[in-house]
């Protein structure tokens, strides 16, 4: 039983190194590339994926049909979930990373970015940036952040997480979840049984396969991303050089 996480293709925001959280921005020309090369490499593994799991932001949604289409997964089949949405960065979103580490300083804009549970400077209610004033949030079974820390991610993503495992013990296979840094962070932790402090020095690509094999009680077996390690580190390498100045 296999499954792959996914942080979706090199978004508009990603490319102007902008705080994007629930902002809906699309994919880049080389964000749709990103997504071709995953479901590439998932075809080179003979991956068959039985489920495909994503968020509401169309940067990750875009990601998993681009990837349904090339794998010859049933687009209707895929399952859309607010609590795989990105982590919410309150008011730091449209904000130049690197021009906010100037104003506030590097270690700062890192435990913003990193921490496991310090929340950003959070939106007031009337904000237009505030996901109540988005009509696809509307209807969504929680309540909206004003800003999130990752514990909050990990807490509105437990009830999709305690769902999936029921659901893939019950009918094992191997699943695909595309979504974003800080909710595939959130999971990492979980699977990977991380402290609060070694979670902050994971850092998640844009456009790579990470592929967990767990056995039948949902416990890891090994992992790997699907991509050279020199490709991998330097892509790594960029995630972390965006928080600075």
């Amino acid at each position: 039983m296999r499954l792959i996480l996914l942080r979706h293709g090199e978004s508009e925001w990603n490319l102007l190194n902008q705080f994007t959280g629930w902002t809906d921005v699309g994919l880049t020309e080389n964000g749709i590339k990103e997504a071709q090369f995953s479901a590439e490499q998932i075809l080179k593994k003979n991956i068959v994926i039985n489920t495909i799991y994503t968020s509401l932001l169309k940067r990750s949604t875009h990601t998993a049909e681009i990837i349904a289409d090339i794998i010859n997964f049933d687009k209707k089949n895929i399952q859309y979930n607010w609590r795989l949405n990105e982590r919410h960065y309150g008011a730091l979103q449209g904000l130049n990373k690197s021009e906010t580490a100037k104003k506030y300083g590097e270690e700062e804009v890192h435990v913003w970015r990193r921490s496991y549970d310090i929340s950003p400077p959070l939106l007031s209610d009337d904000d237009k940036r505030h996901p109540k004033f988005n009509k696809k949030f509307k209807n969504i079974d929680g309540d909206l952040p004003a800003g999130e820390s990752l514990k909050n991610v990990i807490d509105r993503l437990n009830p999709f997480w305690n769902q999936y495992l029921k659901n893939i013990k019950e009918n094992p296979g191997n699943h695909l979840i595309v979504a974003h840094s800080n909710s595939l962070r959130a999971i990492v932790k979980i699977l990977d049984q991380l402290s609060d402090e070694e979670i902050v020095s994971i850092n998640i690509p844009t456009g790579v396969p990470l592929v967990y094999k767990l056995d039948n009680n949902c416990d890891v077996i090994n992992k790997e991303y699907l991509i050279d390690q020199a490709k991998l580190e330097k892509k790594q390498e960029m995630v972390v050089n965006q928080g600075k100045a």
